[in-house]
């Protein structure tokens, strides 16, 4: 993310400038982040890539190295620094951030609190959907990687929008301030059961909670408590399949040998006996499943707050 202007519309149509954070996009499974600095180099199996050559151009370009390689220079979104991000715990992707933001109707202007902060991958998304009035209120137990987490939010310019705080949530609860303020409220938590009663509190009338985890057994104890307070209790679990589409050669079933209907001649293939048959293959565009498809990564239970 870029460094944010309330006042403006969230953008990344702008040029590269000296400090700013960018994605080296090498190939699809392949990125990293990088601070442009002048007079710095990034060195990759494709050569050397001044940093001085990338000052002023927008993100989205191609740029050489010495040799000739290239890669290209990409805008921080929430989706790429998920992919790129250091990895302190477990962390959410794109299928579940995508879900969790549209179950909890988070809209720009929203109060989101946020309790098990980990890496920062659901929290930088959620920042983005509150943008640019909204905010999002981040609770960690574990001081250090909350600490982690604020340096990241300050290095993609968005810690205008996401204040992060070190408190045991299931044991001491959200703090008062935010008591009937909360649009909505993310538990990522071992015992998420402890939290929901303050996590009630916390909610504007009609507000939404998501609680995820990865086990059976908590979604279970979870529905238990927020029967209590809430209503429209629903759990997902979403998988998510990839394909990879590219060019390949399939057999022609209908090919003719003696072939009559004034089409180009077709390169040949030599027959075990010396004779030669045409080839019939023709390129085609194939679809197939990834053979390394990410499975179950948790359970994410919403409800409503029940109205008065």
């Amino acid at each position: 993310m870029l460094a944010i202007d309330p006042a403006k519309k969230l953008s990344f149509n702008r040029l590269i400038s000296n400090g700013d954070l960018v994605i080296v996009y090498e190939r699809h499974d392949n990125m990293k982040a990088v601070t442009v600095s002048e007079g710095s180099v990034l060195q990759n199996r494709f050569g050397v890539f001044k940093h001085s050559e990338w000052i002023g151009k927008p993100f989205g370009s191609k740029v050489f190295s010495n040799k000739g390689g290239f890669v290209y220079l990409l805008a921080p979104t929430p989706e790429l620094w998920t992919l790129v991000l250091s990895h302190r715990t477990q962390i959410l992707y794109i299928a579940d951030i995508s879900f969790v933001i549209m179950y909890l109707e988070v809209v720009p202007g929203c109060l989101v609190l946020e309790s098990g902060t980990g890496s920062g991958s659901l929290t930088t998304s959620l920042a983005r959907a509150v943008a640019p009035m909204g905010h999002v209120h981040t609770f960690d137990f574990h001081e250090q990687r909350a600490g982690s987490a604020r340096d990241d939010f300050e290095r993609t310019g968005l810690s205008s929008l996401i204040s992060v705080r070190v408190r045991d949530i299931q044991g001491e609860g959200f703090p008062s301030e935010f008591a009937g303020l909360a649009d909505a409220v993310f538990l990522d938590l071992p015992q998420p059961w402890l939290a929901i009663p303050s996590a009630a509190k916390m909610l504007k009338q009609d507000g939404t909670l998501c609680s995820f985890s990865p086990c059976v057994e908590q979604v279970q104890r979870s529905c238990e408590t927020l029967q209590n307070c809430f209503t429209d209790i629903r759990t997902f679990e979403v998988l998510l399949r990839t394909y990879e589409v590219k060019e390949g050669k399939m057999e022609n079933l209908n090919g003719d040998n003696n072939d009559s209907n004034g089409s180009l001649p077709c390169k040949r293939r030599q027959r075990s006996d010396g004779s030669y048959a045409p080839d019939t293959s023709v390129s085609s565009v194939m679809a197939r499943p990834c053979g390394e498809a990410r499975g179950h990564t948790g359970y994410l239970t919403f409800a409503r707050l029940k109205c008065l």
